[in-house]
């Protein structure tokens, strides 16, 4: 009779390398579900934090607004208003803790205490009947005698006048509403001639890193001037005597001279407001630095004044070990506080900007 020989053997082995296969298979797929649902979840969660960083921001916004309002209320009390760095703005506040252990902190920045880029946007307007030797006289407007002083007042790199009218008169030229070049200025002709070429915008300023597109702007000189420079208001409004740095106020003199002031001189404005303060613009002109010079002033007395409605919150926040920042331009218009730009940015550790009464520990990167 014939030996019958089983197949369960064979069977057998294929059952276990088909159950192999399927729990293999199986094991890749949990592997594969397991990571798409931690990326799906770590990116809800960041949505989740960033969401709740910036509703943390925009309450230090509003706070900004409650300090700005006080002010404002606290000015009416007075018989001449005024901002200076003693008033509530301008204190830094502690750091905020949070509910969810992190912490939240801020600060406001004068824009007014900055030279506004936007004033270069005039030039003299000539007399009929006016000689040579007149026009010669008066040549630029105060804003431009008190941007050229501020260009040879930084250091480094250090500018002689000439070169400080070649940038002042190119950024005319990029601010007004002709294309006609100024004697040392540049327009779209001299702008076509470069790679890559462009226009000049000739409307006011949207962003200080406007500056960087404009003729003979170095990126020394942008990284130098930048901090001491604003373009809000879009507008022409006056530098704030009680707020600006020592840098700024060095660029304030006779107007006739286009020599700024000296180091020593800006720090003796900054020193003697911080012991017994301006009580006024007149209070400030009459200062010793001035000696001499108080009658040939009057052009550059109109570019200053003692009230700001343009201020820069700073403020960071820390959620989850995460930071995120927010800087917003606000403008203080009576009783009313609006946001009229909002931008992030990161830290800048160097904090170029910060002098005397400058309580900002963050400062921003964004140029306004």
């Amino acid at each position: 009779m014939p030996c019958l020989r089983s197949s369960r053997p064979s069977q057998g082995g294929a059952a276990l390398i088909v159950a192999l296969l399927v729990f293999a298979l199986c094991a890749a797929l949990v592997v594969a579900m397991e990571v798409e649902f931690n990326r799906f979840y770590q990116r809800g969660a960041n949505i989740l934090v960033a969401e709740q960083a910036n509703a943390y921001l925009r309450g230090a916004e509003e706070l900004a607004t409650l300090a700005l309002l006080a002010d404002y209320d606290a000015d009416k009390k007075r018989d001449k208003p005024r901002d200076d760095l003693l008033e509530i703005w301008a204190q830094p506040p502690p750091p905020y803790a949070l509910d969810e252990g992190g912490w939240m902190e801020g600060c406001l920045r004068d824009l007014q205490g900055r030279f506004n880029l936007n004033t270069l946007g005039q030039r003299v307007v000539r007399q009929e009947g006016d000689s040579e030797s007149q026009a010669a006289m008066v040549r630029f407007t105060a804003a431009q005698a008190q941007f050229i002083r501020l260009l040879q007042a930084l250091g480094e790199p250090q500018l002689s006048e000439q070169d400080a009218i070649l940038v002042t008169e190119a950024v005319t030229d990029w601010l007004d509403q002709d294309i006609e070049p100024a004697f040392e200025g540049a327009e779209d002709d001299y702008y076509f001639g470069l790679a890559p070429a462009y226009r000049t915008a000739n409307r006011p300023m949207a962003s200080v890193s406007e500056l960087r597109a404009i003729a003979h702007m170095t990126p020394e000189l942008y990284r130098a001037l930048e901090p001491w420079v604003t373009v809000w208001p879009q507008l022409p409004a006056p530098l704030n005597i009680h707020t600006a740095p020592a840098m700024v106020l060095r660029s304030v003199n006779a107007d006739d001279d286009l020599s700024p002031l000296s180091a020593a001189q800006g720090q003796a404005l900054v020193e003697q407001r911080t012991a017994v303060g301006f009580a006024d613009l007149e209070d400030f002109l009459a200062s010793g630095v001035f000696t001499g010079r108080q009658a040939q002033m009057e052009q550059v007395k109109s570019l200053l004044g003692e009230v700001t409605s343009y201020f820069l919150l700073s403020a960071e926040v820390e959620v989850a070990d995460r930071r995120m920042r927010l800087y917003s331009v606000l403008q203080r218009s009576g009783r009313q506080v609006g946001a009229l730009a909002r931008g992030s940015g990161s830290i800048d550790n160097r904090l170029s900007g910060q002098e005397e009464g400058d309580t900002c520990t963050i400062a921003p990167s964004l140029d306004w």
